[in-house]
């Protein structure tokens, strides 16, 4: 084993001191919930084993905060911030098991500077829910197949298991590992092994799937809904653009030095360990390239890649160039302060009379006025057609006593509101719709209300206007 000392107490200072700043910033940020974070807090007040679009971990690690610490926004993106940290700290006891104490370091250092971890401290995302997990079932594995111990085996297991609760993605270790142990015998372990692992992820993951089975499949069909090229009638075309834009943004996600630095290694890829570590990280990154080209891919989609990749990449910098990797520090720290810093300050600075984080502003803005007119016309229920809507509704109004619902779905639910939310008999007397334009209601009578004022933030050039209108009136708009 190379030599591995030395390196935990110098990580944890630097670990600790960016996750200390992070959490200072977190408590003067100004933005709004966007709709994801405010969709995640409303599922951990409905506390289940599965949602429409995502596993459950998320919402229960969000719940678990908020009932500690109120749900504010701070308590529901602190635990970002902290796991990014672990996250930090275990690829750095990988890297030092590996490579060497110097490497850890750098690896930790490296790491908690990241563009999307910088981002994913800031944001709560199953992304960040994921990492640790993912890194955790790295660990084990590595140190299982090298001293062919079975718990170590099925803690990896487990450890996939809970990144899979937090995000589908976490599946891609599998395949990863069956070519890992292709090429590499301390890889290869046994099949006692083997079956050690694919326990431990199976009785995790298990309630899951057990929920998923009586949903209709919900989050799978969600995922395929992702997908795109799935369900389109013409199937899969090329589109060369959005690869080239997708592999562009990775240069961003990962910084510009360390995917370069993935890159070159992976066209040069000894000595063995490191194609062992890229067979967990260029897969996936293939993968989701090839998607991009079938149809679409977000930035972020490819982040489990980087996780083996940074313990890739940090080490060769740190053989080969050293200065690159310092510049690569400093350019991804950059970020780590811009970052918060507009955070901080917004809604300044501001482009075309909008600021510059106009999509995560706005939101609550929207929210106050459309209690307001619920208030204001004795409504008891709001409706709405729009996710975003509904989802900091039901964050901004968790104490108004309003029952937040959507409009009921034509054939399968597009979102969770429309799945467990929709409009129906239970819910009488005047409902306020928020709707861009009047509701079409043969027979009924509606009242408008003023048009909501969407000047600044997410909601800028959009029409929303509150009408009230009986409950029937809502239960037959489609």
């Amino acid at each position: 084993m190379p030599e591995a000392r030395g390196w935990l107490g110098p990580a944890l200072i630097v670990v600790g001191i960016v996750t200390a700043l992070r959490i200072l910033a977190l408590a003067f940020d100004r933005t709004d919930l966007f709709v994801d974070e405010a969709q995640y807090w409303f599922w951990g007040q409905n506390l289940d084993f599965g949602y429409y679009s995502k596993p459950p971990l998320i919402a229960w690690v969000i719940r678990a905060f908020t009932e500690v610490l109120g749900d504010g926004r701070f308590a529901i993106r602190l635990p970002g911030a902290l796991l990014h940290a672990a996250t930090a700290l275990v690829l750095a006891a990988l890297a030092a098991r590996l490579h060497s104490g110097r490497a850890a370091l750098w690896v930790a250092a490296s790491y908690i500077t990241l563009p999307f971890v910088a981002l994913g401290s800031l944001l709560i995302s199953t992304d960040t829910i994921l990492a640790p997990f993912f890194a955790a079932g790295l660990l084990f594995w590595f140190r299982a197949a090298r001293e062919g111990r079975a718990p170590l085996a099925a803690l990896s297991g487990v450890m996939i298991g809970l990144a899979a609760l937090a995000k589908y993605a976490a599946i891609y270790f599998f395949p990863c590992a069956v070519l890992a142990a292709a090429l590499a015998a301390p890889l290869r372990g046994t099949v006692r092994l083997w079956l050690a692992l694919g326990l431990g992820f199976a009785v995790t993951i298990l309630p899951n799937v057990v929920w998923n089975l009586t949903h209709d499949l919900s989050t799978v069909e969600h995922t395929m809904d992702n997908v795109g090229w799935v369900r389109s009638a013409s199937g899969p075309s090329l589109d060369f653009g959005s690869l080239a834009e997708f592999f562009g943004s990775q240069f961003a996600v990962f910084g510009p030095v360390l995917f370069t630095a993935l890159l070159w290694v992976a066209a040069n890829p000894r000595p063995p360990l490191r194609r062992v570590l890229l067979a967990f990280s260029l897969p996936i990154l293939l993968v989701v390239c090839v998607q991009a080209l079938l149809d679409r891919a977000y930035a972020n989609w490819a982040v489990v890649a980087y996780y083996a990749g940074i313990l890739v990449a940090v080490p060769f910098l740190l053989e080969r160039a050293p200065k690159l990797l310092a510049a690569s520090l400093v350019i991804n720290a950059m970020i780590s302060v811009l970052l918060p810093a507009l955070t901080v300050l917004a809604p300044w600075p501001q482009r075309d009379d909008q600021p510059l984080l106009q999509r995560y502003l706005g939101q609550a803005a929207l929210s106050a006025q459309i209690l307001d007119a619920a208030s204001r016309s004795g409504a008891a229920t709001v409706l709405a057609r729009d996710r975003a809507i509904l989802a900091d509704l039901a964050y901004s109004g968790r104490d108004a006593g309003l029952a937040i619902r959507a409009v009921q779905p034509e054939g399968r639910p597009g979102n969770y509101f429309e799945q467990s939310f929709a409009i129906g008999p239970a819910d009488q007397g005047p409902v306020l719709a928020v709707l861009p334009a009047p509701p079409v209601c043969e027979g009924f009578e509606q009242f408008p209300l003023s048009q909501f004022d969407t000047r600044i933030g997410a909601w800028h050039k959009t029409r929303l206007a509150g009408y009230v209108i009986t409950a029937e009136c809502a239960r037959a708009l489609r």
